[in-house]
């Protein structure tokens, strides 16, 4: 999305309004509180405009719109025909008097209480099971916000004063969608290892969803899967891939609640139809989902915590997600079992998975060894693209993106070495679009190119004893001109020119020195006799 003056002024007022949190707490806490008001604001600015076009007294002001609102469901003969409306189109009701308009007012007249915001969030999440629980990790009464309630009211006023000046209703496409993911990738960068969790590196992520697509743009009803869906950023990039967005069925997994409320959020925000998103609030691993249709998808895309711990207990071995493979991935490397949970949960036909993962798993032995042998002579790993390092917000080291496909005719594997397809950023290394384009038309020709990619045969892999470690087929050296032995011999004679001439004028500046006493001087010359080697 190219930054318009609107969408630049939009980022602008979302980072003053993370500015009156930041001096308080950690990055990770609060994208809570900041993504949970701006999603509240949308969900009030919506429905108030909805309400004063229903009643055809459309207008571009939030207080004209909330205006009518309040008088027609105030009004006897119209607010139960009002209200049924909302239900019915909206999902959702916010009181006249708890919407975003009505609580900034009352911030800007100094009679703003939390307890009026609290109830706003237990409205919502009351009205539909969609919003159920949603806003369950803001706490307004937290101490992080200001040691009493009266400046835990302060705080949080500040910083619904510094949102009132969004118009997030008002904007066309996903332009707040592209804020929230906007200051996602902020808090990534901010608040680096705990924040970078729940996000992927945009050109990452365009990656992978174009790879998962490639072929497939027009295809209706589109099933895309992330087990480790962290705030969902992976997954929304199906919309711009996909050439029918609204028919994209979305299903993802995350273990950790706040962030999974954050992608519920995301995923309304990116207006994604309500019977198009499937999301779930568990451990991926030790509890499979989904287990009822459909459990099979065109596309599976994750990026999973790299060499996370699990329990790896030996009732997993009859889990049909793992079973097939021989071993379990090791307890303090959970790697694999993320990959072949993604692959279990692959399409047979047409079915492309996208993962990133550590260098490790391709080269790493014992159980994963054995797990990585059994994928190879099934023809599962259908290409390995080596990503530069510190490219991450969580790590500084290299990944790579394993693409798995099922029912594949041969057991080939292509190589792509694309670890210098990178600029220098500040903090972290950074892939353009032109990057990213270069690797994606390797991937499309499947060709050998020098010091970038290389097809290698099943049998090369099995010489090299199952070890994917992608130097051992691309070869980058590059090796350095052999200089002629005239030019060698010219350099030499130039350098003891220079070393004579050196010690000449060193000697000469040694030869004007005498010794203070008669001992001294003594000692002096016969230093010289033996530096000039007499």
């Amino acid at each position: 999305m190219e930054t318009t003056q609107t969408s630049q002024s939009l980022y602008q007022a979302l980072w003053n309004s993370a500015d009156v949190l930041r001096s308080k707490m950690d990055a990770n806490d609060y994208k809570s509180y900041l993504l949970g008001m701006v999603f509240y604001k949308y969900l009030s600015d919506k429905m108030l405009f909805f309400v004063a076009e229903t009643m055809e007294e459309g207008t571009d002001s939030l207080e004209d719109a909330l205006e009518v609102y309040r008088n027609y469901y105030e009004d006897a003969d119209t607010h139960e025909d009002l209200v049924s409306v909302m239900n019915d189109e909206l999902n959702y009701i916010i009181k006249p008097d708890l919407t975003f308009t009505a609580l900034v007012a009352r911030v800007n007249e100094g009679t703003f209480q939390l307890e009026d915001l609290a109830q706003g969030f237990r409205d919502i999440e009351q009205s539909d099971d969609l919003y159920e629980n949603l806003f369950e990790d803001i706490d307004l009464y937290s101490k992080k916000l200001g040691a009493t309630p009266q400046k835990q009211n302060q705080t949080v006023a500040a910083v619904m004063k510094e949102l009132a000046v969004l118009d997030v209703a008002g904007h066309a496409g996903d332009m707040l969608g592209d804020a929230y993911e906007y200051l996602i990738g902020q808090f990534a960068t901010d608040s680096g290892k705990k924040a970078g969790e729940f996000y992927t590196p945009q050109p990452v992520a365009k990656l992978m969803t174009q790879i998962a697509f490639l072929g497939r743009e027009d295809q209706l009803g589109f099933t895309i899967y992330d087990a480790t869906m962290g705030s969902g950023s992976l997954l929304l990039n199906a919309k711009k891939y996909s050439h029918k967005p609204q028919t994209v069925v979305y299903f993802g997994q995350e273990l950790n609640t706040s962030t999974y409320n954050l992608a519920r959020m995301n995923m309304i925000l990116h207006g994604v139809p309500v019977e198009n998103q499937f999301l779930h609030n568990a451990d991926t691993l030790d509890e499979d989902w989904p287990t009822q249709e459909p459990t099979n998808f065109d596309g599976v895309l994750m990026n999973p915590p790299y060499s996370a711990k699990w329990s790896a207990s030996s009732g997993f071995m009859a889990d049909p997600r793992f079973s097939p493979f021989g071993k379990l991935a090791p307890q303090s490397k959970a790697d694999f079992a993320f990959l072949l949970h993604g692959y279990y949960h692959l399409k047979q036909d047409n079915g492309v998975m996208a993962i990133v993962l550590p260098h490790g798993v391709l080269f790493r032995g014992n159980a994963e060894g054995t797990i990585r042998k059994a994928l190879l002579e099934e023809g599962a790993i259908d290409t390995v693209i080596g990503l530069p390092a510190n490219i991450f917000f969580n790590t500084s080291i290299p990944t790579t993106v394993i693409i798995l496909k099922k029912n594949r005719t041969n057991r080939d594997v292509y190589f792509i070495d694309a670890s210098k397809e990178f600029d220098k950023g500040k903090n972290q290394n950074i892939m353009t679009d032109a990057h990213i384009e270069k690797i994606l038309e390797a991937y499309k020709s499947r060709e050998e190119m020098d010091k970038f990619a290389h097809l290698a045969s099943y049998e090369e892999i099995v010489e090299n004893d199952y070890n994917l470690n992608i130097p051992r087929y691309v070869d980058t050296f590059e090796e350095e001109e052999v200089e002629p032995l005239t030019d060698i011999v010219s350099k030499i004679n130039q350098t003891n020119k220079a070393i004579q001439s050196q010690t000449a004028s060193l000697l000469e500046m040694l030869g004007q020195l005498h010794g203070t006493t008669p001992e001294a001087d003594a000692e002096l010359k016969e230093f010289l006799r033996n530096f000039k080697g007499w």
